[in-house]
């Protein structure tokens, strides 16, 4: 496989994490740039792990996973989605009013993680097909990863100025785009 094929493939599996970055940044900017910064890591990490998964496991669990990676990723996205629109909305019990008046809510290293992989689950299935044409796993899952991670960053730095601008907004903004994600998985 040439590297133009790899790049494009790249580009396709990095959409998801572009969206979801951007969704995140925007839902979440008064988190620091820092903080931020763990996304395109993150998702640039999955996207380039889970073909590597994908490739040296063809055929164990392959067939499982792609069978149900549209639920699995609608599941937890809408999930994540409604809790922030609910977040957003402001319909929360009264004891959590209470304490959210305190505190914004935070993208958590555990929220991150669990978008990651529920954006990376399709890549599985790309590794298996970059076995199944011979394609240089290194090369491919390097491609991947590297193009994720760029991807991301550009929504990672921007968003938060967005994200300040809409305030409220933002958060049921980013919520309706996580379970668009997942949606659109489940039927793909």
């Amino acid at each position: 496989m040439d590297f133009v094929s790899l790049v494009v493939i790249a580009i396709g599996l990095a959409m998801d994490a572009f969206a979801v970055t951007l969704s995140d940044a925007v839902a979440y900017p008064q988190e620091s740039p820092r903080k931020l910064f763990i996304l395109p890591m993150a998702f640039g990490f999955f996207q380039g792990f889970m073909p590597f998964l994908g490739y040296v496991l063809s055929g164990l669990a392959a067939e499982l996973i792609e069978n149900y990676a549209g639920i699995v990723a609608f599941v937890v996205l809408a999930a994540i989605g409604g809790n922030m629109i609910r977040e957003g909305a402001g319909i929360t019990s009264a004891r959590a009013h209470e304490e959210e008046a305190s505190t914004q809510p935070k993208l958590s290293v555990t929220i991150i993680l669990i978008q990651s992989i529920a954006t990376a689950i399709d890549a599985f299935a790309v590794g298996v097909s970059l076995r199944a044409m011979g394609a240089d796993l290194l090369a491919a899952v390097s491609i991947i990863g590297i193009v994720t991670f760029l991807a991301c960053c550009i929504p990672a730095a921007l968003g938060r100025k967005l994200g300040a601008a809409l305030g409220d907004k933002a958060e049921i903004a980013g919520g309706i785009v996580l379970i668009l994600i997942g949606i659109r998985a489940f039927f793909s």
